[in-house]
């Protein structure tokens, strides 16, 4: 039994795992594995495809058997995706020029773990892709030499020590390289991983995202709410009268037990709404509070129509492929893909690209992303494409460490490390547009090739400058 074998791996290193795994049913061996990847699931024997979305709308057989079977499953978003595949670029390319300050963001002598003195320019407000077979040096590149550096120079100016500092020259220390150029115009910088978005169950997306205070808002400003005296306070599940006694607004108890793990099962006073019966006798378009908090993020983007500070942050959620959540979610039952959507749906909600900023520039942030496409279906792969150029279109600079071919191909600019890994990396191949990187023949480059529409290109390795 694998789960999900191929993730962190480089195309190119796939292809021997799965070469591994074939060998290994040849010699009379059952392999079981649960995975998203196209070239594995291509491969494989037999496939059981589970959907046909996800969460309560999924947990049904969609369809088994060969890929033809799959492909020709009506309700099977994992045929459609094997039967027409993306179409790339989803985006026109942004061009990359060098000319004019602070367009570009240099890495000068890079040598941290297996880097041999890499130097690299990438492109600001563009989305860039790290790239290059399994250790080949990618993650130390792109977090623990860039985004701590850059991190480092822009916390300095937080401060008013850190500014007056800066004013005079004095920086601090480069880790890991020479030094860091073209980070002026970098207002923040962000690292969006996988890490839980809450460690307890009141912790869920809609107080993560920041739209249920609004929502708590609405409720008090309703005339019963006003009659009885309730004030936003009144419907907030962490604290005051307005919770559920019995389990104090968490709408499940723990039951402690000996020798084994705790459990938790829905509260018998609220069955889970988390408030007691007064506060949910207040409603808002025929809605209690409780039953808001149980609503499918679909249900409510139509629910919050006229609301756009509400709507727009679940439209957003929506975007991503999370229209199944419900907003009261509790925070530990989302998966790590989930969580870092639920992230970026954060960041995007203060990019408003439909409503104009009253002449004010928002701040330049800087993103770094850790192969954000790790448990994502290709349709949430295609979701998660869109949402990354949203991000650069709304004037801020994404870079992400990938090997999901399809995410790579969406890229404006691709720092390819290599060729190999370990000793055999840490040097730059290529930086450069992806059709260029096809032409250079790297490993990324010939893995990419087909997904771009071209021919396979001879294997070689460069430098494009």
């Amino acid at each position: 039994m694998l789960d999900e074998p191929t993730i962190g791996l480089h195309a190119r290193d796939n292809r021997i795992l799965l070469d591994a795994l074939h060998k290994l049913g040849d010699k009379g061996n059952t392999l079981v594995v649960v995975e998203h990847d196209e070239d594995t699931i291509r491969r494989a024997d037999h496939i059981i495809d589970i959907g046909p979305s996800a969460g309560k709308r999924g947990g049904r057989l969609v369809a088994q058997g060969s890929v033809a079977d799959i492909e020709r499953a009506a309700d099977s978003q994992t045929g459609r995706y094997l039967r027409d595949a993306i179409r790339h670029p989803l985006h026109a390319r942004r061009e990359s020029s060098p000319k004019g300050a602070g367009q570009w963001l240099t890495v000068r002598g890079a040598n941290l773990h297996n880097l041999q003195d890499a130097t690299v320019s990438i492109p600001l407000q563009r989305l860039v892709a790290v790239t290059g077979v399994s250790g080949s040096g990618k993650s130390t590149l792109a977090r623990d030499v860039l985004l701590a550096n850059v991190q480092a120079v822009v916390q300095q100016r937080s401060t008013k020590a850190g500014r007056d500092a800066d004013a005079a020259g004095k920086r601090p220390a480069w880790s890991g390289c020479a030094g860091v150029t073209g980070y002026e115009t970098v207002d923040r910088v962000l690292e969006v991983d996988q890490t839980p978005i809450g460690k307890t169950p009141r912790s869920c997306p809609a107080t993560y995202i920041g739209f249920w205070d609004t929502i708590r808002r609405l409720f008090a400003d309703t005339l019963e709410a006003k009659a009885r005296g309730y004030g936003p306070g009144r419907f907030s599940f962490n604290t005051g009268e307005g919770r559920c006694p019995t389990c104090e607004g968490a709408g499940v108890r723990t039951i402690e037990m000996s020798f084994l793990p705790d459990v938790k099962v829905p509260c018998e006073s609220c069955h889970g709404a988390r408030f007691s019966p007064e506060t949910l006798a207040v409603t808002w378009r025929g809605k209690s509070i409780g039953d808001v908090l149980q609503m499918e993020v679909d249900e409510a983007v139509a629910f919050f129509a006229s609301m756009p500070v509400i709507s727009h942050p679940l439209q957003l959620l929506k975007d991503v492929g999370l229209g199944y959540l419900t907003l009261g979610q509790p925070s530990p039952t989302l998966s790590g893909g989930e969580a870092q959507r639920i992230k970026l749906v954060t960041e995007l909600s203060k990019v408003r690209d439909d409503v104009t900023r009253r002449g004010n520039k928002a701040p330049h942030t800087l993103y770094v992303l850790d192969e954000p496409t790790v448990g994502l279906h290709m349709a949430d792969v295609e979701k998660l494409i869109h949402v990354l150029h949203r991000l650069v279109n709304g004037g801020h600079s994404v870079v992400v460490i990938e090997h999901d071919l399809d995410l790579i191909a969406e890229a404006d600019w691709i720092v390819d490390l290599g060729p190999e890994g370990g000793n055999g990396g840490g040097r730059v191949v290529a930086s450069a547009p992806p059709e260029e990187v096809v032409r250079l023949g790297t490993h990324t480059g010939v893995a990419l090739a087909p997904v771009l529409g071209e021919a396979e290109p001879p294997r070689k390795t460069g430098t494009l400058a």
